[in-house]
């Protein structure tokens, strides 16, 4: 199912809030209840939400992800927004680490005009976007390519980062929990995001608001190990007073 732009209002709505009720949407939407309905149907049988009676919530599921070609299109004008506030930081003539994630792809996208770049990524899709950047280098990391979403992970991929000591790393995320951990869905990913930060002078985490109190199963890191923040709204508590304790630089893109 790929959500229309009303369905995707209506999908951040509910994960901004964690759950609401179909008046509360609504209104929110300007639509009538019966719309609200047949949009949460839908979207409940496309697992990307969850029905109770007279409203929804966010599914309950902390092991799996939401389908690659559904994340491309969730919340895609704040990682647009984020991708640039990234792509104006990063200088030119730099090396950097990519992982695996729709907003480290639009990051991408948007680094495109860069000169002398060397990017090491365990990313298909990054590697086919900055390919076409001909003032730049990019590497590919080897081991297993994951069919749904073109992410390469695994031992090998492991070994083959810690070749490398980067002067960024770029890294995307599943969720942040309120304790200030970093957590995603796949324990061979996360492995390799843990060899990423490990062979970065500097670490940056692109993550837009609805990550924030996001669930997934495995630690990744902590954002006392982040040096930068990229997002598209600020934070909700606790996170502002976990960032300035952890002295992490929040950039807010709007």
């Amino acid at each position: 199912m790929n959500p229309n732009p009303r369905q995707l209002k209506l999908m951040q709505h509910v994960q901004k809030h964690h759950s609401s009720t179909v008046d509360e949407l609504a209104a929110h939407l300007d639509v009538s209840v019966q719309t609200v309905r047949r949009d949460v149907h839908r979207l409940s049988e496309a697992g990307l939400l969850a029905r109770f009676h007279g409203g929804a919530r966010l599914p309950d599921s902390t092991i799996e992800n939401i389908a690659h070609h559904q994340r491309e299109n969730l919340h895609a004008e704040g990682k647009r927004r984020i991708a640039q506030a990234v792509a104006q930081a990063v200088p030119n003539d730099c090396s950097l680490l990519i992982n695996i994630g729709t907003t480290t792809e639009a990051i991408a996208k948007a680094l495109m005009q860069h000169t002398g770049l060397r990017v090491i990524t365990n990313n298909i899709n990054v590697a086919a976007i900055l390919s076409r950047n001909q003032n730049s280098e990019v590497i590919v990391a080897g081991g297993v390519v994951r069919a749904r979403d073109q992410g390469i992970v695994g031992e090998a991929t492991v070994d083959f980062i810690h070749q490398f000591k980067v002067d960024i790393a770029l890294i995307g995320i599943s969720g942040i929990e309120a304790d200030g951990s970093l957590r995603d869905f796949d324990y061979r990913e996360v492995k390799v995001s843990q060899a990423i930060i490990a062979n970065a002078r500097e670490v940056w985490l692109a993550a837009d608001a609805s990550k924030f109190n996001r669930l997934a199963m495995v630690r990744v890191a902590h954002l006392g190990q982040i040096d930068r923040l990229f997002t598209d709204d600020v934070p909700p508590e606790p996170f502002p007073e976990l960032l300035a304790r952890a002295q992490v630089r929040c950039d807010i893109a709007l």
